[in-house]
Formats: structure tokens, C-alpha cells, sequence
């Protein structure tokens, strides 16, 4: 049996030694989630709905714990480890008050002889395939629609958040879910690999592009239904008429939080050249403040970066810019030590020749580039193969919805950023994936339309 162990990013330290899946165990696991699903659609919504209730309940009652498992194995600050499973509780909400009404049979026409309606049926086995930067938020926009819309799911969290996905799939066994139902596979890109060779009837993955395509390809014969949320380049622009220092704070916090380890973290900014300067001294202090230290500590703000490798490709992007002209304001390098550590840095005179403002960052490095009018500014921001979100600051209403009208993006943000809601659907443009997850849409995805054709006779 092979085996797993979880460090921790801050320290370098050992947490746990999991025993790994593989490829004969994916498979048993999978047979028996075929298996529950048939009678698990026969289970009344309200009672799935129930045992959603048991686990929310769950969460609230070991939120403390929880929030400590997350930071620890993923480097994430204690206070935005609570931040996510306190926001886990509105889409937990969303998805129980809108799924009966999202999932109802329609009606959709009816006359003396013919009536038609649509039904929505689950899609079978589901596959979701997790993150670790939002384990708790990324998992659970799948598994609670699946669950809720009668399907089984094969669930494999992150390597980099095993002990947070063992610990929600505990919580769901608890709630009343059945254990053949909803499967937790432990382990790294074999596992996923036997995942995907399963007789699946969706994918719902969250990663890396390069992970994106290769499941793609895999999948492409099959004609599996496919969602992948693959990331993103988010660009914000300053406008002239903008406060910059409401929006420097504003921007800086979109592009830091959780160590800037975010899909949706603001990686690229713009700013007119009018008020470029006073924004950027604002957004420096704001950085400079931001205490970069133990992950446990509330008052951290910055914590480690999860994944060793990506220090790396940090630096690199760092290095690119000042070889290419930009300037540094702070920051720029790994520090030295035990664990993961990379400082908040910024830097400023930076264009498009450079790695820094075209390929993602995930981590707290950004560049802020000025331009001349709002003509730039749009040409820059939609110059991406990316297109996951997108923000606007200004006063104007009106300018504001003309700019991100113009922008290819899933989501886009007026006077604000790196901001998800329950309520809208979370997509992508281009490299940043297909499919949905969240708002109604989210929730009939893990169905199939069924037609009927009825006639009296």
C-alpha cells in the first residue's frame, strides 16, 4: 500500500501519513457508488435536503477545528480559514432553499391532446476532483448539488488538503449520506488518473490548465460531461475619476488574500495615468502593512505559499520583470528558512513583454502597469488567453458597465473584486475553462433534461 504524507507549508513539518488509494481500490469504490446511486435517487429531496441540514450542522459544531486542519496543511491564515467555512454556511443556505425549484418538472406546453414537459434526472457518477487553496468552497460546490440532485459522487480532495477532504467526508457519512455513496479518494495524480477511468457520467475538476486539457483529452473519447475551472489572469482597472485610495485598498486586498493563492485574485492592474502615482504609493502602504507570519496567528495576513514549486515560478516572474525594465517596490524574493514563504511584492513599470502580466502568478506578486485612456486600458485587459474575472473602478455607473460590457470574462466586478456569490454563476472564457458551478445553473448541471412527449387519447 502506498502512502501519503501531508506537511505543513509554514514549517516544512510532517502532519500526517495517509494511506494512498489505487487504481483496484478507485475501482471497488467506484462499483459500489454506481450501485448506491440508483437507490439514493429514489431518496425524497427532503430528505437529502435533511441530511444537508445534519451537515451544516457539523460544520458549525467543529468550525474551530476545521478552520486549524485547513491552515495547517495548506498554509492559509487561521482567519480566512474561518472566513471560508463561515462563508460555506450561505452556499450551504443557497443551495437548499433553490434546489427544489431549480430541479421541478416543467410544464411547458398543454393544449386539448399534446402536453410536453421537461424533467430533470440526476446524471449518475460524478467525479469531483478538488483544490486546495478553497477546499472547503471547491468541493462543496459540487458536492451539494450532486448530493441534493440524487447523484453519487467519487470525491478526491487536493494531496495538499487530504486531511480537510477525509474531514468534510466524515461530516457527510455523519449526516446521513451513505458511505458507498460519496467516496473519498486519497492520493496524487495516479489516483486521479484511475479516477478518470471509471464509468463516469460527469467531471467536475478545479486546477491547474495543463491538468485541465490532459483530463479533456482522456475524456474526449467517452463523451463525458465536463466542467473544468481552470484560473485566470484577473485584470483591474483604476479609472481617472476613481479615489485611489479607496480602490488601492480595495485592489490590494484582492490580491493578497490568502496569499494571493485565489482563482479570482487580482493579478494584473491598470491605472490612468492621472491618479497612477497616488494609487500606487496607497497600494505599497497597504501592502507594507499586511503582517506576513505564522498562519495560526489572527493577526497574519499573509501565510504560506502551499505548494513548494511555485516559489519558483514566483521568482521567475519576478526576475523577468526586472530584466525587462519594471521596478521594484517591495518584496521579490522566497525567504530563507523552514516551510513556504514568498514576500508580498510589487512592482510597477511593467508591460505585456513580461511573464508577470500574461501568465498566472497564484501567489502575492503583482504588477500595476499605468495607461492613458480607457482605449488602453481595454485593449490590455482582454490581451490575456484567460478570462475568468474582470473589475472596473470608477464612480460612473454608466462608463463602468460600457468597460466590462467590452470584456471577456465570466464574472466582472464594478468598485470591487475577487468576489464570489452562490447566487451567480462561477465560469470562464478561453483558458479558463467550460462549465459552471453555482446559481441554478449549478444546481440543474448535475442533471440531465428529459423530455416527454404526452399524448391524450
Amino acid at each position: 500500500m502506498s502512502m501519503l504524507s501531508i506537511h505543513n507549508p509554514a514549517t516544512g513539518e510532517i502532519l500526517a501519513i495517509l494511506p494512498a488509494d489505487d487504481a483496484a481500490s478507485v475501482a471497488a469504490k467506484s462499483r459500489l457508488a454506481r450501485a448506491a446511486q440508483t437507490a439514493w435517487a429514489r431518496v425524497a429531496l427532503q430528505e437529502r435536503l435533511a441530511c444537508v441540514g445534519r451537515f451544516r450542522a457539523g460544520v458549525v459544531r467543529e468550525l474551530e477545528s476545521l478552520a486549524r486542519t485547513m491552515t495547517q496543511e495548506t498554509g492559509k491564515p487561521i482567519t480566512m480559514s474561518r472566513n471560508e467555512l463561515n462563508g460555506l454556511l450561505a452556499r450551504i443556505d443557497f443551495f437548499s432553499a433553490e434546489t427544489a425549484a431549480s430541479i421541478a418538472s416543467e410544464t411547458v406546453f398543454d393544449d386539448a391532446t399534446t402536453q410536453e414537459q421537461i424533467e430533470h434526472v440526476p446524471l449518475g457518477l460524478i467525479a469531483n476532483i478538488s483544490a486546495w487553496n478553497y477546499p472547503w468552497f471547491v468541493g462543496s460546490n459540487v458536492l451539494i448539488p450532486a448530493l441534493l440532485t440524487g447523484n453519487a459522487v467519487l470525491y478526491k480532495p487536493s494531496e495538499f488538503a487530504a486531511l480537510t477532504g477525509l474531514a468534510m467526508t466524515r461530516l457527510w457519512h455523519e449526516a446521513g449520506v451513505p458511505k458507498d455513496l460519496l467516496a473519498c479518494l486519497i492520493g496524487a495524480a495516479d489516483v486521479g488518473s484511475a479516477l478518470l477511468e471509471q464509468d463516469l457520467d460527469g467531471v467536475f475538476f478545479t486546477g491547474s490548465h495543463a491538468t485541465g486539457q490532459r483530463i479533456a483529452q482522456t475524456l474526449a473519447p467517452r463523451l463525458v460531461k465536463l466542467q473544468l475551472e481552470l484560473g485566470g489572469k484577473d485584470p483591474s482597472y483604476v479609472c481617472a475619476d476613481a479615489d485611489p485610495q479607496t480602490a488601492a485598498a480595495a485592489l490590494a486586498d484582492g490580491a493578497m488574500y490568502n496569499t494571493g493563492q485565489s482563482c479570482c485574485s487580482v493579478e494584473r492592474i491598470y491605472v490612468h495615468e492621472a491618479i497612477h502615482d497616488s494609487f500606487v504609493q496607497a497600494f505599497v502602504e497597504t501592502v507594507r502593512s499586511f503582517k506576513l507570519g505564522d498562519p495560526l496567528q489572527d493577526s497574519s495576513y499573509i501565510g504560506a505559499i502551499t505548494r513548494a514549486p511555485q516559489l519558483a515560478v514566483l521568482q521567475a516572474q519576478v526576475d523577468d520583470a526586472l530584466a525587462k525594465g519594471a521596478r521594484l517596490l517591495t518584496g521579490g524574493k522566497r525567504l530563507s528558512g523552514p516551510g513556504n514563504w514568498f514576500e508580498p511584492t510589487v512592482l510597477i513599470e511593467v508591460d505585456h513583454r513580461m511573464a508577470l502580466m500574461r501568465e498566472e502568478s497564484f501567489g502575492p506578486i503583482i504588477g500595476i502597469q499605468r495607461v492613458s485612456d480607457d482605449a488602453e486600458a481595454l485593449r490590455l485587459m482582454n490581451d490575456t488567453r484567460y478570462g475568468l474575472t474582470a473589475g472596473v473602478y470608477t464612480p460612473d455607473a454608466a462608463r463602468a458597465r460600457a468597460l466590462l460590457a467590452q470584456i471577456d470574462a465570466g464574472s466582472v466586478y464594478w468598485n470591487c473584486c475577487d468576489r464570489v456569490s452562490p447566487r451567480l454563476p462561477w465560469s470562464g472564457v478561453g483558458d479558463s475553462g467550460v462549465g459552471l458551478t453555482l446559481s441554478r445553473y449549478g444546481i440543474q448541471t448535475f442533471t440531465r433534461p428529459k423530455a416527454w412527449h404526452l399524448r391524450r387519447v
